[in-house]
């Protein structure tokens, strides 16, 4: 009894510089989007909350020109479909790097990683042409299509590492219960990389969610931009007038859905990467 004490003190003080930087970090990281939240909320002159606190600048978000439901509407259609088109595709080529033996099967997964380094700008006008050619320019499902492709090596890459941690014994016994390739996939594969999958579709969602470059090329319809080309849009407002105060609430309103996404999927999210880090 009186020796825990003593055995105590020294982990705690160990453990103790761990939580001191990870609590700093924490609030270095926080504190932007805390006083972004404040100051959407905050009287400032010149903005719809003039003065005191209230939701004036909300107010004035909802309504700017095509409407905040439709811009947001727009974000969430075009990062959904760029987490399905992205899972989709990484899934069944993942899949085929991990389980399939076929000639240059290696040399066509590096060329596919390869694309990692190509800077995204530099590919925006030759996509933008082949848009126009095959009449997806300036719609929201041509815009999806490209997002998936910047997001395939990535996750192809967490596919293959992922399902390469799955046993071949769990495989084997399937294929004797009379399971085929696609049985296979869909009872065993899937299962055992969920938390690959969440990382995926995270990080896809996240990236279209965030995306400015790519909407700012390839849509130039005010009806199909996503919230954070209407956010610019707002930003660069006529005579140099700026309405700082709905602009926070657009920063507010834009990252709710990212944080509410991260804290839920967390654990999955961290599975996923210590997985794919192991493995590597």
């Amino acid at each position: 009894a009186t020796m825990a004490p003593r055995r105590f003190l020294p982990s705690a003080l160990k453990s103790t510089p761990y939580y001191v930087l990870s609590g700093a970090a924490a609030i270095v990281f926080l504190f932007p989007l805390a006083w972004a939240a404040f100051a959407s909320v905050n009287g400032t002159p010149g903005s719809a909350q003039g003065e005191g606190f209230g939701p004036g600048n909300y107010q004035t978000l909802y309504s700017w020109q095509d409407g905040l439901p439709t811009y947001f509407l727009n974000s969430a259609l075009i990062s959904c479909a760029t987490v399905v088109f992205t899972l989709a595709v990484s899934l069944l080529g993942g899949y085929a790097f991990a389980k399939f033996d076929f000639p240059f099967r290696n040399t066509i997964f590096m060329v596919t990683l390869a694309i990692l380094m190509v800077p995204v700008a530099t590919m925006l006008i030759p996509l933008f042409v082949l848009l126009k050619f095959l009449g997806l320019q300036n719609s929201l499902l041509g815009l999806s299509l490209v997002m998936s492709m910047f997001q395939l090596p990535f996750a192809t890459f967490m596919m293959r590492v992922s399902m390469e941690g799955v046993p071949k014994e769990l495989e084997e016994a399937a294929q004797v219960d009379g399971c085929g390739t696609f049985g296979v996939f869909r009872r065993i594969i899937l299962p055992s990389v969920r938390p690959g999958i969440v990382t995926v579709a995270l990080f896809a969602f996240l990236a279209a969610w965030n995306d400015f470059i790519t909407p700012l090329i390839l849509i130039s319809d005010s009806k199909q931009e996503p919230l954070a080309l209407a956010m610019t849009v707002m930003r660069e407002q006529s005579i140099g007038v700026i309405d700082y105060g709905s602009l926070e609430a657009g920063v507010v309103v834009m990252a709710l859905p990212c944080l509410i996404l991260f804290f839920a999927l967390q654990g999955q999210y961290v599975r996923g990467f210590m997985s794919g880090a192991i493995k590597g």
